[in-house]
């Protein structure tokens, strides 16, 4: 797929192999962007967010990036949807990697079009230089050998308490009869779980995932979960 890629303006190093890239990221957890972006900032790649389909939309029509990270579950519909329209496009395309917490929704990213998948947590230095990298057309990888670095980033966790809000008020929209966000709160709740290692705010994810809908004292305990991290997170 070498004629699918941007002309580099910079030369990759075996220090920085991203270098000359734009990542554009389609990723509506603020702490999981905090973790890309630092990954990219290690690995010498420019960075761009889009929050939902609508904002990444906005972006395509802007800018060429070279690669692009799909979350796989947005507010305003599906990674996958997403993935398909750039690579239905005409002319040429970046790299297109999916990413979840849920590691079922790789064969329906690659399934669209997407090059690669990542699970997250993103955190690895290693784990996300090589999928993109693996992806690339030889010419644009850095020449020589190339130490991995055994490095895992930790996000701002003021973005976690962010994303926490953002949740808690969603979840105050879904009370009485309209509980159409909450497969959506569900999924959102799950990612930050997983980019945070926290099993308990997974816990508070599968509560809202039940058949037939969380009870009121799911519902509840969700809610406690969230607050507590809130202030958690709050502290620092």
């Amino acid at each position: 797929m070498s004629d699918t890629i941007p002309t580099l303006t910079r030369m990759p190093t075996p220090e920085r192999p991203l270098t000359g890239l734009t990542v554009l990221l389609v990723e509506d957890s603020r702490f999981a962007s905090e973790a890309v972006r630092l990954l990219c900032l290690r690995s010498g790649a420019r960075i761009r967010r889009a929050d939902c389909l609508a904002s990444a939309d906005r972006h395509l029509k802007t800018y060429r990036p070279s690669i692009v990270i799909v979350d796989m579950g947005l507010p305003d519909g599906s990674g996958s949807d997403l993935i398909a329209e750039i690579r239905g496009t005409r002319g040429p395309h970046p790299v297109i990697l999916g990413t979840s917490g849920d590691p079922d929704l790789k064969s329906a990213a690659l399934a669209a079009g997407a090059d690669g998948f990542l699970e997250k947590p993103i955190e690895s230095l290693a784990v996300f230089q090589e999928a993109i990298l693996s992806t690339l057309p030889e010419e644009m990888r850095p020449l020589g050998l190339r130490a991995l670095a055994d490095l895992v980033i930790a996000p701002d966790p003021l973005a976690l308490r962010d994303d926490l809000q953002h949740l808690s008020e969603l979840l105050r929209d879904t009370k009485g009869a309209d509980t159409r966000a909450l497969p959506y709160a569900a999924h959102f709740l799950h990612s930050i779980a997983c980019s945070a290692h926290d099993a308990a705010l997974d816990d508070a994810a599968q509560r809202l995932r039940r058949s037939g809908g969380p009870s009121r004292e799911d519902m509840t305990r969700v809610t406690q979960i969230i607050d507590a991290r809130i202030a958690a997170a709050g502290a620092f």
